[in-house]
């Protein structure tokens, strides 16, 4: 059992410094994996060098957050950034809106990840999207798009995961590498202690190595394709059309016209309002008749058998 726990330890230092690609921590292997115990305890001298050259190799691999030229990291690595984004729209006509988007989704290449369209109080629909498109069509993205339809707000964000991205998979290739020598050392077991021992620890390495496979899987998939949310909404009026000014008296008067405006915008809101819910407001109008009518029949018959016993009292001969 020592020794098989000799072997584990030492297997992981030599992992260790095959992990960040040093080809001369990894001849060093044969050194850190010995054939019997007196060996390992005399190679802590020998692993002190190769630990050394292990951190500098680890530190000229790190993936940093720095870029060089053309998009590439220090490493000269392709840089990987997700481009997420957002935008709110209006239109006068949401069908041709509507269609011009599945159109532009369709010619860069992307595809509806959530797409729901909904009909408002007031009669105007309302579509929300996710879009993912291509990540090198992002831009042109909002360019067609803000030329479909008019853009009340965007926004857009960049994440660069170079550094995340290329650490895992140093590690996978490092959990790889791992998992061929624990084959490698069951191969060679004899007692049925040190079988179950390997056995294990090659569970646990096959378990990393797909949840490594997984990060990088979710990863690319961001990176691929840009992620665009839209909120096109339906309007008889396009918002923020009115030239800024700003003169004093340019200001006051601006202000009068557009509290007229509001005025006379919610008055139509209003109508409009009433025209989608006049079904509902007969309904109401109805049950608030049938109830006073209740109520008065049930007050009227109470009055009346109030009057007619009174009567009946002031009619009885009195004694």
């Amino acid at each position: 059992m020592k020794r098989i726990v000799s072997l584990l330890l030492t297997l992981v230092l030599a992992l260790l410094l095959a992990g960040c690609g040093s080809a001369q921590a990894a001849g060093s292997d044969n050194a850190a994996v010995p054939r019997d115990s007196g060996d390992y305890w005399n190679t802590s001298a020998d692993t002190n060098g190769a630990d050394e050259d292990y951190n500098m190799a680890y530190d000229t691999a790190e993936p940093g957050a720095m870029e060089g030229e053309n998009g590439e990291t220090q490493t000269g690595k392709p840089a990987k950034r997700i481009y997420t984004g957002y935008m709110e729209m209006q239109t006068l006509d949401f069908d041709a809106a509507s269609s011009g988007i599945d159109a532009l989704v369709e010619e860069l290449g992307g595809y509806f990840q959530q797409s729901s369209t909904s009909n408002g109080n007031s009669g105007y629909r309302h579509a929300s999207y996710t879009v993912r498109v291509p990540a090198e069509q992002f831009d042109t993205f909002f360019q067609k798009a803000g030329a479909l339809c008019h853009v009340t707000y965007s926004n857009t964000n960049t994440d660069d995961v170079s550094e995340s991205y290329y650490d895992t998979e140093a590690r996978l290739e490092t959990a790889r590498i791992k998992l061929e020598r624990l084959q490698t050392l069951l191969a060679k077991a004899t007692s049925m202690e040190d079988i179950i021992t390997i056995e294990s620890a090659i569970s646990e390495t096959e378990w990393e190595i797909e949840n490594l496979s997984g990060t990088l899987r979710h990863y690319d998939a961001l990176v691929d394709y840009a992620t665009i949310d839209v909120e096109l909404s339906e309007v008889y009026k396009l918002s923020g059309q009115d030239e800024a000014v700003t003169t004093f008296g340019g200001r006051l008067g601006q202000s009068f016209v557009n509290g007229l405006k509001a005025v006379g915008n919610a008055l139509e809101d209003f109508a409009v309002w009433l025209a989608y819910s006049w079904v509902w407001l007969l309904v109401i109008a109805a049950v608030i008749v049938v109830v006073v009518r209740i109520v008065r029949r049930k007050s009227g018959g109470k009055k009346f058998s109030l009057k007619r016993k009174a009567k009946t009292e002031n009619t009885e001969p009195k004694e």
